[in-house]
């Protein structure tokens, strides 16, 4: 997934935004509402979004894009812990409520959780042949067996699989899969491909020269 992360508090915004790049997604971190662009530019699949920012609140400015019309599913990082400040944040248009101080492993979780349930369980499942994935549990199979990948593997399935059927840009795919890293090689999104056609068949993941990589639609 493509995050954003607005959190103030430096060491916990660095940790957060590691772990979750760790973990395969892509992560913007800023520490200002002032720092983002305007809401019809945002594209993420999910805001994780601190209450109290140094130049205003995190729970107005998420009311003020669903005025907009924007429904980016939204996860509240927050100290306050009070039954009245769960219900104001939830009534504000977040879509869950995550109490600081909170282990990162819960963190993910949840996004998952939020990300499925906007999605839809049925649009997150795949099938190609003997290959079985589901986007939202994170897990893929081949010939009922589970298939283990790698945080790059798994970010660059996931791109692919959620727009199956449809050419992504290497451009785009060099972003969300390698996070940008200046010290990967020219070649590092070919050894992913590569990679995973061994693990998944080489029907998985289709060149289209020029242009990108499509994963071919169910079927």
């Amino acid at each position: 997934m493509r995050l954003l992360l607005l959190e103030d508090d430096e060491l916990l915004g660095e940790a957060l935004r590691d772990y979750l790049r760790a973990e395969g997604h892509e992560v913007d971190w800023l520490t200002r509402l002032g720092a983002l662009l305007p809401a019809q530019h945002l594209d993420y699949d999910l805001l994780l979004v601190d209450w109290r920012l140094p130049d205003g609140s995190g729970l107005d400015w998420l009311k003020g894009l669903r005025r907009a019309g924007v429904m980016t599913p939204a996860l509240m990082l927050t100290a306050r812990d009070l039954l009245v400040d769960r219900l104001e944040g939830l009534d504000g248009g977040a879509d869950d409520y995550l109490v600081k101080p909170f282990a990162p492993e819960e963190l993910v979780a949840r996004a998952r959780a939020v990300w499925r349930r906007h999605q839809g369980a049925g649009s997150s499942q795949r099938q190609l042949g003997p290959v079985w994935l589901d986007l939202a549990a994170r897990r893929v199979t081949r010939d009922g067996q589970p298939v283990t990948l790698t945080a790059r593997e798994w970010a660059l399935l996931e791109t692919l699989g959620s727009r199956a059927g449809r050419i992504v840009p290497r451009t785009e795919l060099e972003q969300r899969v390698l996070c940008q890293d200046a010290e990967v090689q020219s070649n590092a999104l070919e050894v992913h491909v590569s990679s995973l056609r061994r693990k998944l068949g080489r029907d998985c993941i289709e060149t289209v020269r020029g242009l990108g990589y499509r994963m071919p639609a169910q079927r």
